[in-house]
This record gives structure tokens, C-alpha cells and sequence, in this order.
């Protein structure tokens, strides 16, 4: 079991199967954690929801108050279960109908994943970066323009930018909150435009984001993503973040580097023409203040994934001199 810690402030930002993973491993600690997620999905079942019922898709969300409850495995295992296709629910999740039955019990999306987040006994609070339906958009390398979050990696085109519909989609005022009183802003992991950058373009997030004293701290992919950050590298990832934002204002990273991985599962990746993220660490530097590389993977039935005990210990120490040398697994630059 981890050692306490004293009640760090933490606010993470993203979506996704990366924050969840991360959200799984900060819950064990003594943090007072925000999770602000990303409701840009159309696809799946998150999508026929926001289409049927003209609400926020709830399906990271629903990951995310999954990773911090603490209830009985099958009533998590039950809160995530999905319907299968020969069902008249097909493809649903449980916990998605959960959400958008709540939503209409209370005519308020926030409200419902506050109130499912009491039933859940989370631990700390999960905030939907909007209380209202946006759109994700993108302009992509030919010019091209494409609306619609699950749409944009399908055209495998390099994206030039990625924007809000509507641009003034406004934040939670609890989210505004716990990024001014937090001592740790961590972005990602997570899908770098769709799951990442939803969440910063809300311009009230994007402007707290960039005045919190709070030390801001990127968790780097650890393998690019077909359609999205094809050969990119770890700065790539920052630039894109920087672009977007129209400032730098990281001030940490971290870079997995464990070397070689099992070659049966390198090959299948290359397969869908993803490889490892690479960082040189002269030019992070130049971006960054605090780099750090450190072996922080691990295989989930074949998938590579964040080791969310390690990363989690990690951000519990930061930012104690996280490159300087002779810390776990860093590589001073």
C-alpha cells in the first residue's frame, strides 16, 4: 500500500482508457482529486445517446467515476457492463443508461454524474469539462475541414488544428474552482486531440489553466495513434499542446522509456501503424522544465498501457527535483 501523502490537491484532465488508468492508481494516495473529462464523443454508444436524447455523452465519464469508486467489484463490473449485439440494447452500457436516466431525473447532466457519483462512494469528484453538447471539429493538413470526434482519425490525414462547436462552451464553475486551489495540473494520457484537447479548448478551462500557479504536468502517450499523431514524437505531443493553447505553460513531463518491447506486440502495433513515442531530451528541455523519462509501461492482454502504480507514485512526488539525478528511473537532461 502507498504511503499517504497529506491531501494534494490534484486536478486531472482528459478522457479515455490513459486517465482512467492514472485516476485508478491516485486514488490509493491521500489526494484530493478533480477529474475533468472530455463529452466531445459522437461514436458508439456514447454517441446514440447525445443523438437520441440531446445530452453529453457520458461514456468517459462513465470510465472515469468507474476508476475512483469504491464499491464492490460487481457492482463496478455491473456499472460497466455493455449490452452485446444480439440484445435490443445493443451496444450500450450499463452505466451510460445509468447517466442518461439520471440526466433526465434531475434535467441536468453535472448534477446526474454528481448524483451517480454519491451512489458510486468515488473518490474525489468527476467533472464533465462542458454541461452541454459540443462538437469536436478539425482541419486537417489539405485543408479539409471534419466535424465529429470519432470521424477525424478515419481520414488518417496529419491534423493542422482542432476546435470547439460551439467556441464559447462554458465550464463548470467547480472546475474553475479546483484548478485555481489545485497544487497539480496533470494532462493526459490520453488520445492527444480527441480526448486531450476537448478538454483545454473550453476557453474558461484554457484560461484557468494558463494562470494557475499550480505546477502543469504532461503524461506522454507511450505509443503514437493511427490517425491522430502518426510518427509523432514526445515533442510533438507538447507543440500541438502549445499550439492550441497559444502559450508554452507545461512545466513537467514525463516520457516512458523502458526500452525494447516484446517483439510479438511491437509487430502487432506496427501493424496498425503505431510505434512507440520517442523524445530527444535536448529538445524537451528547450520546451519543458522538468523532463523526466522513466520505465512506466506495462502489457494488458497484449496492450501496452501506463503502469498507473507507478505513474501515480511519480506525481505523488512531484515536483520534489523529478530530474534530478539519481531520482527513480530519471534521466537528468
Amino acid at each position: 500500500m502507498p504511503v499517504k501523502q497529506g491531501g494534494k490537491r490534484i486536478v486531472a484532465i482528459g478522457g479515455g482508457t490513459g486517465l482512467s488508468t492514472i485516476l485508478r492508481g491516485l486514488k490509493k494516495y491521500d489526494a484530493d482529486l478533480t477529474a475533468i473529462v472530455t463529452v466531445a464523443d459522437d461514436g458508439g454508444s456514447s454517441g446514440r445517446l447525445r443523438k437520441d436524447l440531446l445530452i453529453p455523452p457520458p461514456g468517459d465519464v462513465r470510465n472515469v467515476m468507474a476508476a475512483l469508486s469504491d464499491v464492490e467489484p460487481l457492482v463496478e463490473e455491473m456499472f460497466q457492463y455493455r449490452f452485446g449485439k444480439e440484445d435490443s440494447l445493443n451496444g450500450h452500457s450499463l452505466g451510460n443508461l445509468m447517466l442518461a436516466a439520471m440526466t433526465h431525473i434531475t434535467g441536468d447532466f453535472a448534477r446526474a454524474v454528481a448524483e451517480m457519483s454519491r451512489i458510486l462512494n468515488i473518490k474525489g469528484r468527476v467533472l464533465p469539462a462542458a454541461n452541454q453538447v459540443i462538437t469536436l471539429g478539425a482541419e486537417l493538413d489539405d485543408g479539409s475541414i471534419i466535424n465529429g470526434e470519432s470521424k477525424i482519425p478515419a481520414y488518417g490525414r496529419r491534423i493542422r488544428r482542432v476546435f470547439l462547436l460551439p467556441e464559447d462552451a462554458e465550464p463548470l464553475e467547480e472546475a474553475v474552482r479546483a484548478i485555481r486551489l489545485a497544487d497539480l495540473i496533470v494532462i493526459g494520457p490520453g488520445s492527444l486531440y480527441t480526448s486531450i484537447l476537448p478538454n483545454l479548448l473550453v476557453p474558461g478551462i484554457r484560461d484557468e489553466i494558463l494562470k494557475a500557479k499550480a505546477e502543469k504536468v504532461y503524461i506522454c502517450n507511450i505509443m503514437t495513434q493511427p490517425g491522430e499523431t502518426y510518427a509523432f514524437t514526445a515533442e510533438d505531443h507538447v507543440l500541438a499542446l502549445y499550439d492550441h493553447l497559444g502559450t508554452s505553460f507545461l512545466d513537467g513531463i514525463l516520457v516512458h522509456d523502458g526500452g525494447q518491447m516484446p517483439t510479438i506486440i511491437e509487430e502487432e502495433y506496427e501493424k496498425q501503424l503505431s510505434v512507440p513515442v520517442e523524445g530527444d531530451p535536448a529538445a524537451l528541455k528547450a520546451l519543458v522544465r522538468h523532463v523526466v523519462f522513466k520505465d512506466i509501461a506495462t502489457t494488458v492482454d497484449h496492450h501496452v498501457r501506463h503502469d498507473a502504480g507507478k505513474v501515480a507514485e511519480w506525481l505523488m512526488a512531484y515536483p520534489d527535483r523529478p530530474d534530478k539525478p539519481g531520482s527513480p528511473g530519471s534521466i537528468p537532461v
